[in-house]
């Protein structure tokens, strides 16, 4: 028998959605949005540590694709790993170990020596990132009212510019100061380690996943705090359980429910458009800062474009975040991968230092917008039973897109150069784009509780 003094799911859920944005939220959000920079700036900083690296140890175009490519499948184990686990486990309890995890494998990078150790360390690091970021954006999506949740997380994933940010900062003025400086660049990555701790000590629990476990007291503390912060004490009324739930109570069971008549068709697109903008985005950006090098221009000059291309993110994540509520998550996701087509087809017909500048920060405008998007309707297409597995596979299979995309980037750019490359990364981004409508869009509803 249920203890009548607990609140139902049902209410909870209601209560949260009715919540306006207060400093709890704000806590929630900046918390897991520093551990979301903190991710950007790791991925960032490979690509400019790639290019350093390739002339240091004269590593072939081979060689190189490796380095970038293994982190990508510690990624791909990671996202379907971690989402399985914060279903399991909690959401913060994951999103710190994840934390911990790929900061202290960043930081043991510094030390290397060769590839071959560089290469393993890179795959633990990846696992980390992988696992962290759809666990990152479920715990946001579960905290957030229903009128601006898609706005939440796509603020969230503009803390992604932030740190991609300070990864070409670091490239600018770090890497090229000296023999050592990939070293000091890794050094600085492992600032992750340290603030696990506050994840795991300082953010509560997701109130949505504590109800879904029967652990009714716990969640009523969380919401509890979160009215007291907004003074809205018992404003939303009790309601009755919604009928027809989710029974996945083991990880095989969540996978499977993934793929059920219900669910299978915005699996199947999400899937798609996952794997699409993975390995159009990898592609690009793993290899600009190379693709520069190698069209003539110094170390230190192609890192300053890339500096300027990654400024453009932030806009694009702004305009993103107003429109997802305004248009809706499908309409502005297809839309900004739509200029992500033309933006990559601009970038590789570039010549001159202007039209690559232009060009590029185009394509950071769209494509970092479009991922967004991408982030703010992947978790909201899913019951909470299986939220954090739906966006843990979708984001695995993308990884797969991206151990991909830079071992095809070299022999494309043999073949055809980077207008051939660019000519297949909008290709990706017309398919995504299609994809894109098979998704459910849920602006301003509430969350599936089931």
């Amino acid at each position: 028998m249920p203890d009548p003094a607990l609140p139902s799911r049902s209410s909870l859920a209601a209560r949260l959605d009715a919540l306006p944005f207060s400093r709890p939220h704000l806590r929630v959000l900046t918390g897991s949005g520093i551990g979301w920079a903190l991710d950007a700036m790791d991925v960032g900083l490979i690509s400019f540590i790639i290019a350093a690296l390739a002339q240091q140890w004269a590593l072939t175009p081979a060689e190189t694709g490796w380095i970038a490519s293994v982190g990508f499948m510690g990624m791909a184990v990671g996202a379907g790993l971690g989402g399985l686990l914060a279903d399991r486990l909690g959401r913060r309890q994951v999103f710190a170990i994840t934390l911990l995890v790929y900061g202290l494998a960043t930081g043991a990078s510094a030390l290397v020596g060769g590839i071959a150790l560089l290469m393993v360390l890179r795959f633990f690091v990846g696992l980390g990132l992988g696992a962290e970021l759809p666990v990152a954006s479920t715990y946001v999506s579960e905290f957030a009212p229903a009128a601006i949740r898609g706005r939440l997380i796509v603020i969230l994933e503009a803390f992604w510019a932030v740190g991609w940010t300070a990864s070409a900062l670091i490239g600018y003025f770090v890497i090229p100061a000296s023999d050592a400086g990939w070293r000091w660049a890794f050094a600085l990555g492992a600032v992750p380690a340290a603030y696990a701790l506050f994840v795991r000590w300082a953010l509560p629990e997701s109130p949505r996943w504590l109800a879904s476990r029967g652990r009714l007291a716990e969640a009523e503390r969380v919401v509890a705090t979160l009215e007291t912060a907004a003074a809205l004490r018992n404003r939303v009324a009790p309601q009755p359980e919604p009928a027809g739930r989710v029974l996945a109570d083991s990880s095989a069971a969540r996978v499977r429910m993934l793929w059920s008549p219900e669910l299978r068709l915005r699996t199947a697109s999400l899937w798609l458009v996952w794997f699409c903008v993975n390995f159009a985005y990898y592609g690009a950006f793993i290899w600009i800062p190379t693709i520069l090098f190698t069209a003539g221009y110094d170390l230190v000059r192609s890192f300053g474009f890339t500096l300027l291309i990654t400024l453009a993110q932030l806009p694009g994540y702004a305009v993103a975040a107003w429109l997802i509520e305004v248009w809706g998550r499908r309409l502005t996701l297809s839309l900004f991968l739509t200029g992500s087509v033309v933006s990559a087809m601009l970038f590789g017909t570039a010549g001159d230092p202007f039209g690559i500048i232009a060009a590029g920060m185009a394509l950071s405008f769209f494509n970092l917008g479009a991922w967004g998007a991408l982030y703010a309707v992947t978790p909201e297409i899913y019951p909470t039973s299986v939220r954090a597995t739906g966006a843990g596979w979708a984001a695995g299979v993308g990884r797969i897109a991206s151990i991909i995309a830079p071992l095809v980037v070299p022999m494309l750019l043999g073949a055809g150069g980077a207008s051939l490359a660019f000519t297949v990364f909008a290709a990706f981004f017309v398919i995504a784009a299609v994809a894109a409508w098979g998704l459910v869009d849920r602006r301003g509803a509430a969350l599936d509780d089931r």
